[in-house]
């Protein structure tokens, strides 16, 4: 069992930590696609990224993964040795994305539990293909650039033939304590190292059969023997302090100390001016043997817990010619935000105990003992209040662990510009704006598949080509602009295009012949934004050609119903011959929010407190019916259309005279309605529960939830109700 706990630990390790490397792979690429070439951090960027992969697949035995990123590796190592003024920068980018894509299918079929079996042979083959070309093209320039050569990766210990040009080293390495699997970390550094090294040992040695060997890094730290012919610095660039290494020590010795191994390490204590008293006094006292803040010496060795006496210490000045502090005058550092990945489906059940709490105060504080008159609960309303603060902060905590920026969502988009215009011949520029907004995860879930349609429908539809934008006497480049703000505890996503625009009049008549338009209204009193809402429809479609990517219109009503089912919509504007915009209005979370209890007979039903523009009582009845049976009420002089919740969802003992209701006018957008109700409960926060999937779907009802003494209370969609 503790085996395969450990396997899946490094499982679980290699996919997330190969799929943020691939998120960033992506944004790079995509950010310099439309330049001349990769600048020169691109290029180390993308190496060092192919490198870890390709590292991190040889220990998990993912051969065709190791293979291709092995292969394009060497394509960068190239570009970085020889920098080459010959490369095809678009070919270029294509040949990473496809290999982006190809592991990402690979690490996908791993992450379902399937057999990683994709053939990466035609395109290591084209990729090699690509990389003799470039270098064909610099001809003898190519000699004197060194091959990046591969090995097997259980080839670690090397017979040590030292050279004059040989170069001894000790490492040390010390590891964040919160950094999980350390001896799989620790095991990706020496497989980087191998390459360069002529001789390696380490410590512990079983570092990935052995899960103690974690503990025990974590407590003493890594410790690497390396013979190579490297300087310092280039060590230093291929193990760098980050998220899991906490310190890198490099200290080169001679040929007789290397060969000595870990006991060579001598009693001297190595300081610097920097050390406070405390740390001093602490190497001197617990010093071990092995410790790797020692420096060689010839002295015999030190007895444990030795005092400390002059000549013990050797200062190794790390800045000569700057001023030392004293450590009483050294400045306390800044605390390094800690990290550490969690499994979205704890957050998922951590979101629905916080719902639960939530629940659970209502019924404490709205429980009827509470309510005998004469009854003081000074002491217990104190007490309820801050059990509320302090319930409510926890919900904003627990919210703002779940935000998640729409970086990866928007960078996703970018590729699809990019693949969908190459494909169709465009060129069309991609702008992000306020990519760096935050929304709950389950949110982007839902609108990841809406952005999608859109994007696609703006770039083959919307856009025009080439030649079309010539004629129109536009910019030959397209341009498809993503956006995103917060307002109001909703985020605005818009999906804006330079291209052709709606063309209103075809729509109408595609409209008028599907019977959609009142065969009595003339065309021209139907405002631009119904027309444009006719696309929304299923099976409404202008296109005349199905193409690959379908027209404006074609999945429209899925990107509509996906939307609505997190309570968002879909507003659309179009100015013909310049372009269109879709804009998205969705909740920045799902899970709680404020509302406002209304009840209708014996039933309860709840809105959204930002839905709800203000509540009217009427003294007398002024509700006007048209001929059609429809009621409206004049308010300051404006009409708005009355719905009676009784009525529209038939509960018994409703209240029929308005007189006795209550108004609440809701505004969705630029539309408002008037929900006539018996009477209103207050302002009470809600746990957004689902209506489960054997209670037949209900337009007008988002879902569900338990209020204080227990009963179920109706959410109403106020979109759903408008329409």
């Amino acid at each position: 069992m503790a085996e395969d706990f450990s396997i899946q630990g490094m499982l679980d390790m290699y996919l997330f930590e190969n799929g943020q490397l691939l998120e960033r792979l992506q944004e790079i690429v995509l950010e310099q696609k439309d330049e001349e070439c990769f600048d020169e951090d691109s290029i180390n960027e993308i190496f060092r990224t192919m490198h870890t992969i390709k590292g991190s697949s040889g220990v998990m035995m993912f051969d065709e993964i190791t293979k291709i990123s092995h292969k394009l590796e060497d394509v960068f190592f190239y570009l970085r040795e020889s920098k080459p003024d010959n490369v095809p920068h678009l070919e270029l980018v294509e040949h990473v994305l496809e290999v982006a894509d190809f592991i990402t299918a690979e690490m996908e079929k791993i992450q379902n539990g399937e057999s990683a079996d994709g053939d990466a042979t035609e395109k290591v083959a084209a990729i090699d293909k690509f990389l003799n070309a470039i270098k064909n093209g610099e001809g003898e320039k190519t000699k004197d650039i060194k091959e990046n050569v591969h090995e097997e990766p259980q080839q670690f210990y090397i017979a040590p033939m030292a050279t004059s040009a040989s170069r001894f080293y000790k490492i040390y390495l010390t590891f964040h304590p919160d950094v999980m699997l350390a001896n799989v970390h620790a095991y990706k550094i020496v497989y980087s190292l191998k390459e360069i090294a002529e001789d390696l040992l380490h410590y512990p040695e079983d570092i990935i059969s052995d899960e103690g060997s974690a503990d025990e890094i974590l407590e003493n730290g890594f410790k690497i023997l390396l013979q190579a012919q490297c300087s310092e610095e280039e060590l230093k660039g291929l193990i760098k302090e980050g998220y899991e290494l906490k310190k890198v020590d490099i200290y080169e010795c001679t040929a007789k100390e290397f060969q000595q191994g870990f006991d060579s390490f001598g009693t001297e204590i190595r300081i610097d001016l920097e050390s406070s008293v405390e740390e001093i006094q602490a190497k001197a006292e617990g010093i071990q043997p092995g410790e790797m803040y020692i420096a060689p010496a010839s002295q015999p060795a030190a007895q444990e817990k030795q005092k400390i006496a002059p000549g013990d210490f050797v200062i190794e000045s790390k800045e000569p010619g700057k001023g030392k502090k004293l450590a009483k005058d050294k400045p306390k550092k800044q605390e390094k935000a800690a990290f550490i990945s969690v499994d979205v489906h704890k957050m998922d059940m951590l979101m629905d105990l916080i719902g639960e709490l939530v629940i659970a105060e209502s019924v404490v504080l709205q429980n009827p003992d509470l309510k005998i008159p004469g009854l003081r609960l000074d002491n217990f309303n104190k007490a309820a209040g801050q059990m509320t603060k302090i319930s409510t902060d926890l919900q904003n905590v627990i919210m703002s662990m779940r935000m998640v920026p729409l970086t990866n969502t928007f960078q996703k988009m970018n590729r699809i510009v990019f693949d969908v215009s190459r494909k169709l011949g465009k060129d069309i520029e991609f702008e992000m704006v306020g990519e760096h907004t935050e929304v709950d995860k389950n949110i982007i879930e839902h609108i990841s598949d809406p952005l999608m349609h859109l994007v696609r429908n703006a770039v083959d539809h919307g856009i025009e080509t080439i030649e079309e934008r010539e004629k129109a006497g536009k910019t030959e480049k397209g341009k498809v602009t993503l956006s995103a703000k917060t307002e109001s505890g909703k985020v605005w996503i818009s999906v804006k295009d330079n291209g052709r625009g709606l063309n209103r009049e075809k729509i109408i008549a595609k409209a008028r012949k599907q019977g959609l338009l009142d065969y009595m209204k003339p065309d021209s009193e139907y405002a631009d934004k119904e027309v444009y809402q006719f696309i929304t429809l299923p099976g409404f479609s202008t296109n005349e050609k199905v193409t690959e990517y379908s027209g404006r219109g074609v999945g429209m009503d899925v990107v509509v119903s996906n939307l609505q089912s997190i309570g968002g919509s879909l507003e659309i504007e179009s100015t013909p011959g310049q372009g269109s915009v879709m804009n998205l209005k969705i909740p920045l979370t799902l899970a709680i929010i404020d509302g406002i209890v209304m009840e209708v007979g014996k039933s309860s039903f709840v809105i959204e407190t930002g839905m709800v523009k203000e509540f009217v009582g009427m003294r007398e009845n002024r509700l006007i019916k048209n001929p059609s049976g429809e009621e409206f009420v004049m308010i300051r002089g404006e009409g708005y259309p009355v719905l009676r919740i009784g009525e529209r969802y038939q509960i018994d003992g409703y209240q029929a005279d308005a007189e006795d209701g209550m108004l609440v006018l809701v505004e969705v957008e630029d539309q408002t309605i008037c929900l006539l109700v018996d009477r209103l409960i207050g302002k009470q926060e809600i746990v957004v529960k689902p209506i489960p999937d054997y209670i037949k779907k209900v337009k007008g009802l988002s879902g569900c939830t338990q209020l204080g003494d227990g009963s179920i209370a109706l959410i109403l969609d106020a979109v759903g109700l408008i329409e």
